[in-house]
């Protein structure tokens, strides 16, 4: 049997905004069933890589596979199928509850032959229980905390029912608890055989539930790999100008960052 292709390769991509190079000739392979994290400073093309993974942002050069097909071949109903994407800022109508924004997911699932079913229903019960908000269902958006709030939307992506799950910045405005709701959420999907990708700010957060880290600066890539065999003191100080020790976290024997300083070298 032919080994399954791997979610994403990214053959010498080149992504640019005008006459700027964000994303300059990337190669990258993303593994199967991982949380693949991408980190690396403020403005060195994490976001726009993700636009690219998910066709918002169209390659000046270089090609994308998904699934072993090249990205730009695919229809919209298919690209829906087998991604679904969570970008930093999302947005829904106002009045909005929990259980009508993850209906939304099913959306790609429908056409003029194929309605609402109880397939659909069943499938966004199993979201809902999945993100744990079966008491919040039928709560207003606007009533929710942003850890509550933010599980909804990554509840809508698992009724979507794709492969992948790409997440920009997906606790970039929550709190430490906040954080730890979401983390543990998308941990428990790549458990179930999902695969997700997600830009994350924070190094130490990304150490700790990533079990493939791509490091990135000024539009290149600079490391892959498991956290643990990757993430080194001059690692942190090549993506960050800042020197630091690490030292093992108990619980998970990933990384966890010490001692942070600016670099005298920055």
């Amino acid at each position: 049997m032919a080994p399954e292709p791997a979610p994403y390769v990214v053959e010498d991509l080149v992504l640019s905004h005008g006459r700027l190079r964000v994303i300059d000739g990337l190669n990258l392979t993303i593994p199967q069933g991982q949380l693949t994290a991408i980190v690396g400073p403020n403005g060195c093309g994490k976001s726009t890589l993700l636009a690219g993974l998910s066709r918002l942002h169209t390659p000046t050069q270089g090609k994308v596979w998904l699934q072993g097909q090249e990205l730009k071949r695919l229809s919209a109903r298919d690209l829906a199928r087998r991604i679904a994407l969570l970008p930093q800022e999302a947005s829904a109508p106002e009045g909005l509850s929990v259980n009508d924004l993850i209906r939304f997911g099913r959306q790609p699932h429908q056409s003029w032959y194929r309605q609402w079913s109880e397939e659909d229903q069943a499938v966004v019960a199993q979201a809902i229980a999945s993100a744990g908000l079966q008491t919040l269902a039928e709560r207003g958006l606007e009533t929710l905390s942003g850890g509550q709030r933010q599980r909804a939307w990554i509840a809508m992506t698992i009724a979507q029912q794709t492969p992948i799950i790409l997440l920009d910045e997906p606790t970039s405005a929550l709190d430490l608890g906040h954080q730890l709701e979401v983390f543990e959420l998308l941990h428990r999907l790549v458990l179930k055989g999902r695969t997700i990708i997600m830009v994350v700010h924070d190094l130490t957060s990304a150490c700790r539930y990533a079990d493939h880290l791509v490091a990135m600066r000024d539009g290149k890539l600079v490391a892959e790999g498991k956290p643990q065999e990757v993430v080194t003191p001059a690692l942190v100080r090549r993506l960050y100008d800042v020197d630091c020790s690490l030292v093992e976290d108990p619980l998970t024997g990933k990384p966890l960052l010490a001692g942070l300083r600016r670099s005298e070298q920055s």
